[in-house]
């Protein structure tokens, strides 16, 4: 425990320096109570990227829209030697088509919409059955495309994916399954699938009762593994991956309490009470001075700074807690 301890103390005294080598200096003026505000006390230059109103300027917009554009031609160019198996939201085809998906939402062009639709199909006619998730698994493409096709009036297909989204939870529910909980390959991550669907079609896509058998699943399998670390009562909601009890939000514990906590997963009251809101402040107590969190409970490196492991994915779990928690004030989670 010494040994522990002072390797901690380490860690915590070289935080500040090791934190300067890993953030980018920011050269944009502060917003503060809706009033720019420069850093250096020189005049604001309003017009780039913002007006006097504080909001972004009509030639910022168009600044950027014109990068878009050149930014879209070089992507499709280098795709043309993108591996034309990986089909995940993750790193492949899916990603893509949500892409395109979100720009329609933004401009409204129907260009983007249709070339979502070309990648979703290529996206269908590679689907392994191998893995279930939003990002990793047939469940991104199958939701991506259910809400693709429903943008396009195509019912017929939009329900299909629906349906075929709705097959994979036999081995999300079954019992002699080895799957984990996390968000990137396990429950939580077809859980997401799920709720995003009901979010963009409709909340009645996904019916009720299917949502619930998912998130008992996640619970209970939380439950046993704090059970069997005999962490009750300090983390009644345990979760490992490959053997260890990580903390980010890809493998971990942010990710799922994350999920947990969505209002659309209907997680009674009480429940959140008595079983998340100790893993949240759990999780709290494992910050570093920095600021920043351990990847793992079982380990005290103050390295990992991105979204997988580190600060950058446990402050959403930080910020659905104030939400979900009206009494968790932002100081108090440290956002």
């Amino acid at each position: 425990m010494g040994d522990n301890m002072s390797k901690r103390l380490k860690l915590i005294s070289a935080t500040e320096a090791e934190m300067e080598e890993r953030s980018f200096p920011n050269p944009y003026p502060d917003l503060e109570q809706g009033v720019l505000t420069s850093n250096s006390g020189a005049d604001v230059d309003y017009n780039e990227p913002f007006d006097a109103d504080g909001k972004v300027s009509a030639a910022f917009q168009k600044k950027v829209q014109n990068k878009i554009k050149d930014l879209l031609v070089q992507m499709e160019e280098g795709l043309k030697t993108a591996d034309p198996h990986d089909f995940s939201t993750y790193t492949g085809w899916t990603g893509i088509a949500l892409l395109y998906l979100q720009l329609h939402r933004v401009t409204q062009e129907t260009s983007h919409l249709q070339r979502a639709l070309d990648y979703v199909k290529r996206t269908m006619r590679i689907l392994n059955g191998r893995k279930v998730t939003f990002l990793c698994g047939d469940a991104g493409p199958l939701a991506v495309g259910a809400v693709v096709y429903h943008k396009l009036d195509n019912s017929a297909d939009s329900k299909d994916c629906v349906s075929r989204l709705l097959q994979l939870q036999r081995s999300v529910l079954s019992p002699d399954s080895e799957m984990p909980d996390e968000l990137l390959y396990g429950r939580a991550g077809y859980l997401y699938a799920l709720l995003y669907v009901n979010k963009e079609i409709g909340a009645d896509t996904v019916d009720e009762e299917t949502i619930t058998k998912v998130v008992t699943a996640i619970i209970e399998s939380g439950k046993n593994m704090s059970a069997e670390q005999k962490k009750t009562d300090r983390c009644p909601l345990l979760y490992e991956w490959h053997k260890k009890q990580y903390i980010g939000a890809a493998h971990g514990l942010a990710g799922i309490y994350y999920m947990l906590m969505q209002p659309a997963a209907k997680v009674h009251p009480d429940m959140q009470s008595e079983l998340i809101r100790p893993c949240i402040d759990y999780v709290r107590h494992k910050k570093f001075r920095s600021g920043n969190f351990p990847s793992s409970l079982s380990n005290e490196s103050d390295r990992l700074v991105h979204w997988c492991h580190g600060a950058p994915g446990v402050i959403h779990m930080l910020i659905m807690a104030y939400k979900v928690r009206s009494e968790y004030s932002l100081l108090s989670v440290q956002c």
